[in-house]
């Protein structure tokens, strides 16, 4: 009988832990799940026979080294700082090793050695990446397979908060490791566009409100990811003129979210003593050293200077409108401009003034949000208490969004994934789109646990039956991969949908 060793048992482990006892007794193996907090393993087992949960330190290297070696297969779902020691050991001992995050150079200095001792370590085989690695490359194939020559590639993934369980005004609960949501964008970005490198610092990450749509659901926004570079030759995309991964929230969180880095409330200096301070205290303390007053009144300053413009612009045309159209039998719908090419245009006036309403209501609302969010983390908070010491306001910031924003019972989590890939094709310009939306069971059961945990619970199963035959280092781009992983997704609801459009 095959062993599986799981280490964490965190939010998600859930989906994986599921999958890998549902086919326990038919592929003939057991799950031994290692988490810090014993307590939450012996929760996700519940009472299968074929699971076991144990606890120990993991940076214990005796007890690290003993458990990997009683395994054919080790899954990490540890803090990537962590996996490196795992996967010395494994190769070490002779053991696969499946991870959902990202490669890194500590990993990477390991692939000929797993090679060589006829080991796969399969990184990147959860969501984002993993999903969208898989379901990108399959698309790209298909299309290069055609003699199509692709000119951009965008791909969008988020993890979000279901409709019905959306109601605050971030638009957006935790799923997945609330750590990473603070720390999000620091690095900054870099990608292609129109043949340049782009370097967007972190400053400026979450300024601009960039747009998608995505079937079912309201607008989108996007921001790049840190590094959408490093993937352009492992699509084989080294001539498009335009490849950008991304990261999908609600358009009220990346506003909220510009507001939290303008504020330095994602800073990482250890400079609060938190010991008997509430919430409110904190943020009082923080904002007062950070100018929040002339902060905010700068903030609501812009937005109804604005907007006053913006309404005194409205009006005049108004004015003038009557004023022709007093002179003239016929109503005046239309007139002309320069733009700012220099060069005449009609301009629809009923249009205009929609826009225009639009664009009032828009600045009055992000005026109101400014302050609504900070209320909603604890502003005003005068009984929550933080009691972790010292701390930096990241630290707060983190413990914080634990409380404010966590899935509560019975609330549903949301992923989506769109890919836009434009190409050309026998003379003729297409624009590809592939997407998929999934909302969670309950707080526990979430679209995050699912999408991140049977990647590599298929993954495990392909690996132990022996249909990967696949060795060394690897991530999910090739049709071994992807073929297979993907087909399984459907059956639990990651279900794809294409549309393809000709735009020449």
């Amino acid at each position: 009988m095959k062993k599986i060793l799981l280490f964490g048992a965190g939010k998600s482990a859930t989906v994986l832990i599921d999958y890998l006892l549902q086919h326990a007794l038919n592929e003939n193996w057991t799950l031994v799940v290692v988490d810090a907090n014993l307590a939450l393993a012996q929760e996700k087992i519940g009472h299968a026979l074929a699971g076991e949960a144990r606890s120990f330190d993991v940076s214990n290297a005796d007890l690290r080294a003993t458990a990997v070696g009683e395994s054919d297969l080790v899954i990490s779902l540890l803090p990537p700082t962590l996996h490196f020691l795992v996967a010395q050991d494994c190769l070490r001992l002779g053991k696969h090793l499946l991870t959902a995050s990202y490669v890194d150079d500590n990993m990477r200095s390991l692939a000929d050695a797993a090679r060589d001792k006829g080991l796969l370590f399969l990184c990147e085989m959860g969501l984002d990446p993993g999903i969208d690695h898989m379901s990108a490359k399959k698309l790209i194939d298909h299309i290069q397979g055609e003699g199509g020559r692709i000119t951009s590639f965008h791909s969008h993934c988020g993890g979000l908060v279901a409709p019905e369980s959306d109601n605050n005004p971030w638009h957006y609960k935790i799923s997945w490791n609330p750590r990473n949501v603070v720390l999000a964008g620091k690095a900054g970005a870099v990608y292609r566009e129109d043949n340049a490198e782009k370097h967007m610092p972190y400053s400026q990450l979450f300024a601009e409100k960039r747009f998608v749509q995505v079937p079912g659901y309201d607008p989108m926004c996007w921001y790049p990811n840190r590094d959408s570079l490093s993937y352009i030759p492992i699509y084989g995309l080294d001539d498009c003129p335009t490849f950008i991964r991304t990261t999908l929230r609600y358009p009220d969180f990346l506003y909220g979210w510009q507001n939290v880095v303008d504020l330095k409330l994602t800073d990482e200096t250890p400079a609060y003593d938190t010991n008997g301070k509430t919430l409110s205290e904190f943020f009082h303390e923080h904002l007062e050293r950070h100018g929040f007053r002339d902060w905010l009144q700068q903030r609501m300053s812009d937005q109804f200077e604005v907007s006053k413009k913006i309404l005194e612009d409205l009006m005049n045309l108004v004015e003038l409108q009557e004023e022709v159209s007093e002179v003239s039998e016929e109503k005046v719908e239309q007139f002309m401009m320069v733009n700012e090419t220099g060069s005449l245009q009609d301009v629809d006036i009923e249009e205009l003034k929609t826009n225009a309403a639009a664009t009032v209501a828009m600045k009055m609302h992000d005026a109101k949000l400014t302050l609504s969010q900070l209320f909603y983390l604890g502003l005003d908070d005068k009984t929550t208490q933080i009691n972790r010491g010292r701390c930096s306001a990241a630290d707060v910031l983190q413990f914080a969004l634990e409380r404010k924003l966590a899935l509560q019972p019975g609330d549903r989590d949301l992923v989506v994934m769109l890919h836009e890939i434009g190409y050309e094709l026998n003379g003729r310009h297409y624009m590809a789109r592939s997407s998929f939306a999934l909302e969670g069971a309950d707080d526990h059961h979430t679209a995050m646990a699912k999408t991140v945990g049977l990647p590599l619970g298929i993954a495990a199963r392909l690996l132990l039956n022996g249909s990967l035959q696949e060795r060394g280092l690897h991530i999910p781009v090739t049709p071994s991969f992807y073929n297979p992983v993907l087909a399984e997704l459907q059956h639990w609801g990651v279900s794809f949908t294409e549309e393809i459009r000709s735009v020449s």
